[in-house]
């Protein structure tokens, strides 16, 4: 029947009492299961992730600066770390890079949730936000 109609004996389930077997176009189907799984990661969407760092220190202006960068890439919709990098014997700030890190959640709370909460590793201590979702 299949050579009748000129196209492809394709089995579906080899398994099966008898075997299930289909006649169809086998090109045509393969190039649509491509299209089709081309258009699933199309719409799958990538996670971005922007680093903003900062010292134990950092002053007023940069912080200000930096604030800024961090709310244009929240709005744009990439998920952000904030971290604070202490340089050799800065660890003992440590209290200070905790309260500006908590400092910026704060202020960028109507931009992006805190996805974690500062934690210390190693010599940085870093924070993740997520935007929030837009209506």
């Amino acid at each position: 029947m299949a050579e009748e109609q000129e196209l492809d004996l394709v089995e579906i389930s080899p398994n099966a009492e008898p075997p299930v077997c289909k006649i169809m176009n086998y090109k045509k189907f393969v190039y649509e299961q491509k299209k089709r799984e081309k258009v699933m990661k199309a719409k799958s969407a990538n996670v971005i992730i922007k680093e903003i760092r900062f010292g134990p220190q950092t002053d007023e202006h940069d912080y200000e600066f930096k604030k800024r960068n961090a709310e244009k890439f929240l709005k744009e919709g990439a998920k952000l770390k904030a971290f604070v990098f202490f340089k050799g014997r800065s660890i003992i700030y440590k209290e200070q890079g905790q309260i500006l890190l908590l400092r910026l959640a704060q202020d960028l709370e109507e931009f992006g949730k805190v996805e974690q909460l500062p934690q210390l590793e190693g010599k940085r201590m870093t924070m993740f936000l997520a935007p929030k979702k837009s209506k």
